[in-house]
């Protein structure tokens, strides 16, 4: 027997002559070990009320599975009876079968793969044993999988990018690392040719030249730009459609394209992580996630080609320069290994798998990282997980508490911010799916919660579950390992709507809504508490409560008062929920943020205070000038409106003279020589002749252009006195409109709270009034 640690690479279920089997993939300190699970069982559950039915309904199709009686049971209080099968055969035709005849399953949708690592709470980590092979070298028989939550693998990394024509047909491939990168190129060599430049006949060769290269370079991650759904999505068909087999994966196995929204890549021995997928999993925001803009923002460098017809001249450099060609594949594959390793990507991945044991390219799965982390739980307290709403119930749930603004301008702002608020409603509340079925049956002893939600005091998971991610978020930041602290902050801050979502199996309103109303609660009692302390509330949203200070503290004495304030919310939350409910509160007000000074506006074109909408300076970033909602944090406004709000607010903060910054930018628009400076850019939602019975501007720009547009393309477009029209413009711009529409509602929002500062137009020139 050998025993190994390693990391999951990849992992499939397939149907051997021993059996069931795992196939495994481990990334380990001495390279990648195949490992071929023990024969296991497949299984699902049906009530015991049905289990003689459904044997019958079995034996009639020639299937006899093991039927095996446990201490499980549904929510409903149903004693189930598990249906083991031998065969994958037959555990998917018994499914089928059974559930067309109307019978009840449950957890005949958790693939088993996942189901035999979350009962054994294996997250990415693993202790292996089996039986070296005879046979394939690195490769372990009889395996059996141990959780080893201590192993963090080094990963080796290569990043992939083709080009091709409209039709889809192959015209090169790129391939990078740290040490090494080619291209395959189809065509005639070139005399003098980069050395990375390799040059085949056809297709077929290209393909069977990037698995040679791929086997060589022999990576544990491959990644790329929209690299599943695009780059071998199309490499996939091309293969199929030329039957050129596409071993990409180790131990010379072929890449399994399966379709699908979930999982419908695998690569054996290889995991693939998409760029744009995993910016938006680890929170990363960007007006556009192309290639182009990412790497902009990010490194301060551009592709070589713009988006503007980037088709038309790749086919064009094709034909006619295909060194360059070449250059500019080599560069996207470049631009995505930057990106990675400037944001630690791979890390990220890494950790959010040890923390939710979803695979590593399975990102955008906080349905499925609940699950793993909850049903082990339940199954140990004697339950089977539900079927989606098998309750009954479908209400919305409110969103969080915004409470009305008192507008005007602020010397002092103290924001206060509730820890974590609804982790620790969950957590303080005992809100548990669980909890929830345990306690309405005891509704007396109870927690009560809303919309007839009642949470049982013990018997519950969910609310140590937060508390293991809290303490690990602390030991995560102590230790400086911030890529575990921002996957556990996006668990805990998934886990409300999870349980909001219709989507889950553990989807009950009254778990969200007992969360949500809670918190509206705590926030109006929190209010109502500051107020008798003598504090001036001026705003609150979901969990941040703004309060007015005194105009003649200062600093060090805002400071204190917002601090001691804090101090004497919490004591008396402590105290209400100890007297009222009987448990202890992990509700915790902290002192967040000072402005000085603050400006909340009022709604446009109404008489009442904004929400979502403020700015300050920030004492604790050097006053930085912070803005919320407005115009320099919208990407659908023109870099002069954004700049012009951005300069007049610091003029005001800083007592400056508001009309000098007016009239400068007024001017600047009168005479203006940088048609960029008042462009928009905005998104297709679809084709633009899909757009009938209301058209956008730039929609109509697109429409009324030359340039073919589709959807998802972005369109940059300037308002003319004919209407909308591409940049750049053939007419004369509506300088009008970008006064009234862009730079007039921004002065605006100080006129509202009482700034005697306007924009008019007279005799056909601007002036300010």
């Amino acid at each position: 027997m050998s025993v190994s640690a390693g990391f999951i690479l990849s992992m499939q279920t397939q149907q051997r002559r021993e059996g069931i089997c795992f196939v495994t993939w481990l990334a380990t300190d001495t390279g990648p070990l195949k490992v071929v699970s023990e024969p296991q069982k497949g299984v699902f559950f049906v009530p015991q009320s049905q289990t003689s039915q459904a044997n019958s309904i079995l034996s009639g199709h020639a299937l006899e599975p093991c039927s095996r009686s446990l201490p499980l049971k549904t929510f409903a209080d149903e004693n189930v009876t598990a249906l083991y099968f031998n065969k994958l055969h037959d555990y998917y035709s018994a499914r089928d079968l059974l559930k067309e005849e109307g019978l009840r399953l449950y957890e005949d949708d958790i693939r088993m793969q996942e189901q035999y690592l979350m009962e054994r709470f294996i997250r990415g980590g693993v202790w292996v044993r089996g039986t070296p092979s005879a046979f394939e070298a690195s490769s372990l028989l009889d395996g059996q999988f141990k959780a080893n939550d201590l192993y963090t693998p080094r990963l080796s990394v290569l990043s992939l990018d083709i080009e091709c024509s409209g039709d889809g047909i192959l015209y090169s491939v790129a391939l990078a690392n740290d040490d090494v990168h080619t291209v395959i190129m189809i065509g005639e060599p070139t005399p003098n040719a980069e050395p990375w430049l390799e040059f085949v006949e056809d297709e077929v060769a290209l393909l069977r030249r990037l698995c040679e290269l791929v086997t060589r370079y022999d990576p544990d991650l491959i990644i790329g730009w929209n690299v599943v759904d695009f780059d071998f999505q199309l490499l996939c068909y091309r293969a199929q459609q030329l039957n050129i087999p596409l071993i990409l994966g180790r131990n010379n196995e072929a890449v399994n394209w399966r379709g699908g929204k979930v999982n419908k890549l695998l690569v054996p021995g290889r995991a693939v992580l998409d760029g744009i997928d995993m910016l938006k999993n680890a929170t990363y925001h960007f007006s556009s996630y192309s290639l182009d803009n990412v790497a902009q923002e990010v490194l301060g460098e551009k592709k070589l080609i713009d988006n503007d017809d980037k088709l038309a001249k790749i086919e064009q450099m094709f034909l006619q320069d295909k060194e360059r060609l070449a250059q500019y594949n080599l560069k996207d594959t470049q631009l995505v290994l930057a990106i990675f390793k400037k944001l630690e990507l791979v890390e990220f991945a890494i950790a959010r798998t040890k923390l939710t044991g979803l695979p590593l390219e399975r990102l955008g799965g906080s349905v499925a990282a609940f699950t793993n982390l909850y049903l082990p739980h339940l199954h140990r307290s004697g339950y089977v997980a539900p079927n989606m709403a098998e309750h009954g119930l479908s209400f919305d749930s409110p969103g969080g508490y915004v409470m009305d603004s008192t507008p005007g301008l602020y010397e002092n702002v103290a924001v206060l911010d509730f820890k974590s608020l609804y982790p620790s409603i969950i957590r303080t509340f005992c809100i548990d799916p669980l909890g929830l079925i345990l306690g309405l049956k005891d509704s007396e002893a109870s927690i009560e919660g809303f919309n007839g939600g009642h949470f049982a005091r013990t018997g519950h998971h969910l609310p140590q579950l937060v508390g293991d991610l809290a303490l690990a978020r602390q030991q995560a930041k102590d230790v400086g390992d911030h890529h575990l602290q921002q996957a556990i902050k996006i668990i805990m801050n998934s886990l409300y709507g999870v349980l909001g979502s219709k989507g889950c199996r553990f989807y009950d309103p009254r778990l969200s809504s007992s969360i949500t109303l809670r918190g509206h609660q705590i926030m109006q009692t929190t209010k109502q508490w500051l107020e008798e302390m003598g504090a001036t509330v001026i705003y609150g949203d979901t969990d941040s409560t703004f309060v007015a200070l005194p105009n003649d503290l200062d600093e060090q004495q805002s400071h204190e008062m917002a601090s001691q304030l804090v101090s004497a919310v919490n004591h008396k939350w402590q105290q209400k929920i100890h007297d009222e409910y009987g448990v202890q509160s992990y509700l915790e007000l902290e002192y967040e943020s000072l402005y000085r000074p603050f400006l909340m506006p009022k709604a446009r074109h109404k008489d009442i205070g904004s929400k979502k909408r403020y700015a300050g300076l920030l004492v604790q970033a050097d006053h930085k000038l912070i803005f919320k909602g407005m115009e320099s944090v919208r990407s659908d406004w023109t870099e002069l409106a954004r700049e012009f709000q951005t300069k007049l607010f610091l003029a005001l903060f800083t007592q400056q003279n508001l009309n000098e910054v007016v009239e400068q930018y007024v001017n600047e628009l009168q005479d203006l020589h940088d048609v960029n400076r008042v462009t928009y850019r905005k998104r297709l939602g679809k084709n633009p002749d899909q757009y009938i019975k209301t058209i956008p501007p730039h929609v109509k720009a697109a429409q009324n252009s030359p340039k073919k547009f589709t959807k998802g393309d972005w369109v940059d477009y300037v308002i003319t006195l004919k209407g909308p029209e591409l940049v750049p413009p053939k007419t004369a711009l509506d300088l009008e409109h970008y006064l009234e529409k862009q730079l007039t509602p921004i002065v605006e929002d100080l006129r509202s709270v009482g700034i005697a500062i306007e924009l008019s137009k007279t005799h056909g020139q601007f002036s300010l009034i």
